[in-house]
Order: structure tokens, then sequence, then C-alpha cells
């Protein structure tokens, strides 16, 4: 009996391909399901192939540790995408050497690198009405009154703010944003520490795009931001 006879059907080409690189058949999925298919019907229903169901076992494990791979990769991008992002704000937001292009970088070229649709900067004060020189500036700044900060920031609930808040149910009042909130769906606040004897301070920003901010999110990059934004409010404050 030769056992080196070619099967009927497969041609030299082939043959030959397949027996110098078998991984040609071993690396594809499709090819081996359907020899595996194939085999099990030459058994019958009354077999079971074991090395047929370890393999599927295989290869549904293969599929969620690829879609778990994927997932780590794209979270990673997002993260040095939004690292990137915020270094960037932080160096433009460093440029001005007066507070008035302070306030107006921000609301443009921080806003634009960032992708939100509004920023304001908001600040308490006891004044009445606010103070008219800073009113000036332009739409960035809100003057508002004590107390006004920490009940915008809990919207509602009890207990003491966390300082960075992501959210999607953004208070439907236009003393933030004007007649801008009702297109944003997505807001960032975070409140500002001033300094020693100064009054609270709050960074808002709002977005047009629902998954900008959500609760759950990491806070991080938003921290360092705020962190960074507050201290150079001190030196313009000071």
């Amino acid at each position: 009996m030769n056992t080196n006879a070619k099967p009927a059907g497969l041609g030299d080409g082939t043959r030959a391909r397949i027996m110098d690189d078998p991984g040609l058949i071993l690396d594809d999925r499709d090819v081996m399901r359907a020899l595996i298919t194939t085999s099990e019907a030459q058994m019958g229903g009354n077999i079971v192939d074991l090395r047929g169901l370890a393999m599927e076992r295989l290869e549904a494990r293969l599929d969620r540790l690829e879609e778990s791979h994927r997932a780590v990769i794209a979270a990673a991008y997002d993260n040095l995408s939004g690292t990137n992002q915020i270094h960037r704000a932080v160096l433009r937001m460093l440029d001005p050497d007066k507070f008035e292009a302070f306030l107006s970088a921000l609301g443009t070229d921080v806003a634009e690198i960032l992708r939100i649709d509004a920023i304001r900067l908001v600040l308490e004060s006891t004044e009445p009405g606010g103070d008219p020189a800073l009113e000036r500036i332009g739409n960035v700044l809100r003057v508002v009154e004590p107390g006004f900060i920490d009940a915008y920031m809990r919207h509602g609930r009890t207990g003491t703010p966390r300082s960075v808040v992501l959210r999607t149910d953004i208070p439907r009042s236009d003393r933030l944003y004007g007649a801008d909130v009702d297109a944003l769906q997505s807001e960032a606040v975070m409140k500002l520490d001033l300094g020693r004897g100064r009054m609270a301070g709050m960074l808002v920003m709002g977005a047009v795009d629902p998954d900008l901010f959500r609760p759950g999110q990491g806070t991080d990059l938003l921290s360092f931001f705020a962190g960074v934004f507050e201290r150079s409010m001190r030196r313009w404050l000071s």
C-alpha cells in the first residue's frame, strides 16, 4: 500500500504548499472549522469529539481575549490622547500676560483644544450685581452670590460635592450658559481653591456630546487641569 499517494482532487501545487507549511491550514480558523465539521460528520452523531469541543472553547476564550485586548488598547489610546489635550490646553493657558487675555484664551483656544462647546469661570462675590470691572471682560466670567457654587455642584443632592463632578443632568438655567444651555448634554464642574481669604470659584465645561462627560469616568486629568488653573488664578488675584 502506497501511503504517499495523493488524495484525489488535491493538486500537486496545493499539496506541496501544505506539506511545506502546515501552518497555512492551522492558522486559518474557517478552514480548520470546516475540517473538524467534516470529521464529526464522518464519525456519526453517537461519538463525542473531545478535541472539537476543546477547540470550540479555546476559540471562544481567544475571541474574548482579543476583544479585551482591543478594549485595553483603545482605553490606553484615549487616555494618551486626553493627556496630550490637557497638556496643550495648560500651555496655552499659561501664555497670556494679562488677565483679559487669559480669559479670552480660555473661551477660545483652550475650549477648542479640549473640544468643548462652552466654558465658564464662576466667582462668588458679596457685591450685589457683581463687579462692573469684571463684567466687561467678556462671556467667560460669571459673578454669583455666596453659596451658589456649592448649590450648583450638588444640583439637589445632599452632602459635600466632590471637587470634580461629571454629569449629563445639567441644571436647565441660563444663569451660566445663557441660551446655549439647551444644546448642552454633558458637563464637567470643578471647584477652585483661590487661596486663603478669598471666596469660592468654579470652572464649568459644557459639551453637546452626551458622552464627553459621564459619571464614572476618570477625573485625574481634569483635576490636574483645575489645579493648574486655580494656581494661575491666584497669581492674577494677588
